[in-house]
């Protein structure tokens, strides 16, 4: 009966940290809390008791998480007696607290959360804060935001109207579903059928990029295996190993990205697509058919062979020879240059993820590595180093390996990079001291993300940002801007019986009874209708106070997000740090002032109610935006603001504490 006693008062204490606590409780017993992290604990013991009968997973085993976190830091304990360099000392509570959230989650804690943590004195805190991040919807709503730069996620497509929310959908749940980097990887590079099923959703990785399956290769190699090879898509890499006559074998494997059955809807289209009748509204029907579904589709597999192009300029072949697939390094897998077959982009995943050696574990693991401690252990962390040639071949062959025995589980890894006491170390101000890489010494400063300042600032403005409910996939049937035949068809029943025609005429009987329907007038007149329960994925305006991951990919040009540098996401990992006058303007006239510092109702100044003191106010507006209490002289500051200006001396507070650069790095 204790045991579930103190299991119920686990759960109710962890419901007054969750989403949507009430503002104005801002303090709770630290015994309380205490009892709490035991109580968590002992939840842990339970779980333990019923799987006492098997065998936990790596990645499910706590214990064993803690062992590789302490390995890790006894790799780099080694690095310091090897250079003599003093341990750094680690950071306060405060700085600790603030790191995590904007590491993990990618904001900044609420006063309420931030109170609650510094309040608890028990030394598995800071642990049980990972385990509490790791487990929230911040987490995937950040790691949404890295997976969309990495693969150059957008919504549509320059000069086409087919739409890319399927895949973006698709890579979202894959996050949210925690899909090991291996199966996430087989997905996208083996992907092949209709773009809006979601069981092939992950099509949009190709068609994202139709017209450009060079590129998209290139793309390929650098993000998962390190590999530059832009280069050599036109001549041999002179400053790398790949020839232009590997790069075409390697494009074999994924040669043949044709859209599902399109040639039997091009009699039709370019009948349509002429000047006389693209104005008409059967031009704007064709257009869904056209690019909305079979420019969303992918056909076979890879053919395994591809033609030189007409200016190849070298030796070992001539121009229009045909070559067959051949793998650049690791085990070498081939294909024919006699016959077509359908499983090269198969084999090409299956290479990428089991047969490069250590190449495609070292390169995700080094991707981890800098997202969690600031600076990888190689950089720049898409040009792959073997192991044994970086400045810390103990740890990076012991990090490649780890990501294999956690089965590429990415929050697992993360998660031992958290516990680790590399991570808790005070901020080093000075430039690595190593080469090409981290020396250890220190967080290294750097200025947020667009992302983080944007769900700092939104959670500032209107608390916790992920109790809103995420992103859904608007599957409605859109012509000429405006959805019709809504609560009848969807997207992916429409693409599933086009696709599904097999003849010319079967396609042009089916497209004339699709107008008469859509002609009819069964197009949208309230919200009413079963479909419209969902709300469209495009609804959210730029100031939309949601997540940067709920917002448009790209944002516009004037929101907040692009000015402060946000990937424009056409190349990979294209986001930027730079400041610029923009963003000066944007903080001190734009949205920060707005929604934030001039408006009453802010959550921020929520966090005053009860405050009966100036001394108590200013306290929790340092704790609400820098995740601390003031310094003695910063008290005096900010007292003698309020006395000189009075109550809107506290929007002086926060618009200068905003604007700090404190708020804007991460230290």
């Amino acid at each position: 009966m204790k045991i579930l006693l103190e299991i119920a008062m686990a759960g109710r204490l962890k419901r007054q940290i969750d989403i949507g606590r009430d503002a104005s409780i801002l303090r709770i017993d630290p015994k309380l809390m205490t009892r709490f992290v035991h109580a968590v604990l002992l939840l842990l013991l339970v779980s333990c008791i019923g799987l006492c009968a098997e065998v936990l997973k790596p990645q499910d085993d706590i214990k064993f998480l803690n062992k590789a976190a302490l390995q890790i830091d006894q790799h780099v304990a080694a690095f310091y007696r090897s250079k003599s360099l003093t341990v750094p000392k680690v950071a306060d509570d405060a700085t600790f607290l603030r790191r995590a959230f904007l590491v993990s989650i990618g904001r900044i804690p609420t006063t309420e959360e931030s109170l609650q943590f510094l309040e608890i004195d028990d030394a598995s805190k800071r642990a049980a804060l990972i385990d509490y991040l790791l487990a929230s919807k911040g987490y995937t709503s950040h790691m949404s935001n890295w997976a969309f730069d990495l693969l150059r996620v957008t919504d549509g497509r320059i000069g086409t109207s087919a739409s890319n929310a399927p895949y973006r959908h698709w890579v979202r749940t894959a996050i949210t579903n925690n899909m090991p980097w291996d199966q996430f990887t087989r997905h996208l590079i083996a992907s092949t059928g209709d773009g809006w099923d979601p069981a092939s959703a992950a099509v949009g990785y190709y068609t994202r990029d139709r017209g450009m399956p060079l590129d998209n290769l290139s793309n390929t190699m650098r993000v998962f295996l390190g590999a530059r090879m832009e280069c050599a898509q036109c001549h041999d890499d002179p400053y790398g190993k790949t020839e232009r006559h590997d790069f075409y074998q390697l494009a074999a494997f994924t040669h043949g990205q044709d859209a599902m059955g399109q040639d039997k809807m091009r009699p039709l289209w370019d009948e349509l697509a002429t000047d006389e009748k693209r104005q008409s509204e059967e031009y704007q029907i064709a257009e869904v058919l056209w690019d909305r579904i079979y420019g969303m589709s992918l056909e076979a597999g890879g053919t395994g062979q591809i033609e030189l192009p007409t200016d190849y300029q070298y030796r070992d072949a001539s121009p229009g020879d045909v070559v067959g697939a051949r793998t650049p390094f690791g085990q070498t897998v081939r294909m024919s240059d006699k016959r077509v077959e359908k499983d090269g982009r198969e084999k090409l995943a299956a290479w990428m993820v089991g047969k490069t050696g250590e190449q495609f574990s070292s390169v995700i693991s080094n991707r981890m590595w800098k997202r969690v401690m600031g600076k990888g252990i190689y950089e720049p962390v898409d040009e792959f180093i073997p192991v044994e040639k970086t400045n810390y071949p103990a740890l990076a062959g012991y990090l490649s390996s780890l990501m294999l025995e956690l089965n590429c589980d990415l929050r697992a890894f993360q998660h031992v990079l958290l516990l680790t006491r590399t991570f808790q170390f005070e901020t080093n101000p000075l430039p690595s001291s190593v080469d090409g890489g981290d020396d250890f010494h220190g967080r290294k400063i750097e200025r947020l993300s667009s992302e983080q300042i944007w769900d700092s600032l939104i959670t500032l403005a209107a608390g916790d940002p992920d109790k809103h409910p995420p992103r859904t996939l608007d599957d409605r049937i859109f012509v000429s801007g405006k959805p019709v035949l809504v609560g009848k068809k969807s997207m992916p029943q429409l693409s599933k019986e086009v696709l599904a025609i097999s003849s010319e005429k079967e396609l042009r009987d089916y497209f004339e009874k699709f107008v008469r329907e859509v002609k009819s007038g069964n197009t949208s007149q309230s919200g009413s209708a079963p479909m419209m329960a969902a709300k469209p994925a495009n609804a959210y305006n730029k100031d939309a106070k949601v997540r940067a991951s709920e917002l448009p990919s790209p944002p516009p040009r004037d929101h907040f997000l692009y000015l402060f540098g946000s990937s424009d996401r056409e190349v990979v990992d294209a986001s930027s740090r730079e400041p610029n006058v923009g963003q000066v303007l944007s903080l001190m006239n734009g949205f920060v002032q707005r929604e934030l510092v001039n408006k009453p109702s802010a959550h921020v100044y929520q966090s005053l109610d009860g405050a009966t003191t100036d001394k108590e106010k200013i306290r929790r507006l340092y704790i609400a935006i820098l995740s601390r209490p003031p310094k003695e002289e910063e008290m005096q500051w900010m007292l003698d603001e309020v006395k000189k200006s009075g109550d809107s001396g506290y929007r002086n507070i926060v618009s200068a504490l905003v604007m700090s650069s404190e708020f804007l790095f991460l230290q």
